[in-house]
């Protein structure tokens, strides 16, 4: 009886992209009056287990899980940064042009905290994966 050698797939799953996700489809999916109301619990509930999800995959370094460690980083940042960046296009037509009846992306002040602090938990895990990734070349230096 051999372990196998796959990671779960409680590894592999991107937690924080998944709560970014979700913060946008929230928005924009549910009215704006409740929202307001309810988007700090909102954010409680998908920030906090996203940051203790994606801790727990500080101390597991093969080459799998730290490609998609990157992967999903880059896809988290691509997805807030396309996100933010059309809000700030609406904020813009809204205010300068102003240009009645188009229809656009709206991010409270709220939604991009949520945003950049899910960013953050990312970088965080970038640089632990960095971490682990020294080590393990430490380990195969044969001068240390």
């Amino acid at each position: 009886m051999g372990l196998s050698n796959k990671p779960s797939s409680f590894l592999i799953f991107p937690w924080g992209l998944l709560s970014i996700v979700l913060v946008l489809a929230l928005n924009l999916a549910v009215s704006d009056a409740w929202f307001d109301k309810n988007w700090s619990w909102i954010a409680l509930v998908l920030i906090i287990p996203a940051a203790i999800l994606e801790n727990f995959k500080v101390g597991y370094s093969t080459m799998r899980i730290m490609f998609l460690k990157v992967f999903f980083s880059l896809l988290s940042f691509l997805v807030a940064g396309m996100a933010i960046g059309s809000a700030l296009t609406g904020y813009h037509i809204y205010k300068f042009q102003e240009i009645q009846g188009v229809k656009t992306v709206r991010l409270p002040w709220y939604v991009i905290l949520a945003l950049g602090i899910l960013l953050l938990i990312q970088v965080a895990q970038l640089f632990s994966m960095l971490k682990a990734v020294k080590r393990e070349f430490m380990q195969l230096d044969p001068d240390q």
